[in-house]
This record gives structure tokens, C-alpha cells and sequence, in this order.
């Protein structure tokens, strides 16, 4: 197998993954939001009304690492071979 299939290979599957990890993550905070504020309010002492904007900022950051970490050097290795 080339060097080339097997690194893109590995990042699709990554990007699968990842994907998935952000689907569970973000369908989590939507049902189970007030639980998991109180949670993390208590284990963190943060505010209760500033973690839904940090919530929203951690999953939008994650999907943009995703996206350039994962996806696009998936495409540029598929565009290339």
C-alpha cells in the first residue's frame, strides 16, 4: 500500500471519528442542557448563564480544528492521487 493511501485513509478515518465526537457532544448539550450546566457549573464554579457561550465556542472551535486538521488534507490527498 502507498504512504499516500494509507495517510488518507487514516484521516478519513479521524475525520469519521472526530465527526462523530462532535455529533455525540453537540446532541448532548442540546438534550441534557440544564443537567449538564449545573454539573459543570459546579465542578468549574463558573457562572451558570456563561456556559452555554462557552459551550457554543469549545464545539465551534473543535469543528474548525476538524475541518482543517482532518477534512482538508483528506481532500488535498484525494484531489492529489
Amino acid at each position: 500500500m502507498n504512504s499516500v493511501e494509507t495517510l488518507r485513509e487514516f484521516l478519513g478515518w479521524c475525520s469519521v471519528i472526530n465527526i462523530g465526537v462532535l455529533l455525540l457532544s453537540s446532541t448532548m448539550v442540546v438534550l441534557m442542557r440544564g443537567g449538564i450546566i449545573k454539573l459543570h457549573a459546579r465542578m468549574t464554579g463558573m457562572n451558570e448563564e456563561e456556559l452555554p457561550v462557552l459551550y457554543f465556542q469549545i464545539l465551534g472551535n473543535y469543528k474548525m480544528l476538524i475541518i482543517l486538521l482532518n477534512i482538508v488534507p483528506y481532500i488535498v490527498l484525494k484531489i492529489m492521487s
